[in-house]
């Protein structure tokens, strides 16, 4: 009399394992992917910032007044409706004058806000508005938001 004794259950369940495989190796790629994806953007102060949407996540408008009266009214916008972090110079380009670009770097609503300060010619001077989430992706409501309150605080300067 022969007893075979059988601890696993044999040939009967064999495409579990191959199913498992399979699913496992879908999830790896999975994440992959989602780790290919994200990546990192340039902010408008010339810094680097995680990113999962390479969508539009600036606005940019241009006003007739000096750099330092649309930088005033960038930092008061920011600190009313956030926290401002960090002013400093860009070093991306070249200043033709002494701190003639200038961004900051602050938290609106728990989303990351870069703001640049550029004269465009002795008369105009460009503000561009950049958002992201702490996720990477972009807010485009709160960068017109800010970008509009800008404007509006010039026009109370006057």
């Amino acid at each position: 009399m022969c007893v075979r004794i059988v601890l696993d259950a044999g040939r009967g369940l064999d495409w579990t394992v191959a199913n498992m495989k399979t699913k496992f190796l879908a999830a790896l790629t999975g994440m992959g992917v989602i780790l290919f994806a994200a990546g990192c953007v340039s902010t408008v102060s010339g810094t680097k910032s995680p990113a999962m949407s390479w969508s539009e996540d600036r606005f940019a408008g241009q006003y007739e007044r000096s750099p330092d009266q649309v930088y005033r009214a960038a930092v008061t916008v920011l600190t009313h409706n956030g926290v401002l972090i960090t002013e400093y110079i860009p070093h991306d380009v070249t200043n033709s004058e002494p701190n003639s670009v200038r961004a900051m770097y602050g938290k609106v609503n728990d989303r990351k806000v870069w703001i640049r300060v550029e004269p465009v010619n002795p008369t105009v001077t460009s503000v561009t508005v950049q958002a992201r989430t702490r996720v990477g992706f972009t807010d485009q409501d709160l960068v017109h938001e800010l970008e509009k309150e800008i404007a509006l605080q010039l026009q109370s300067m006057q």
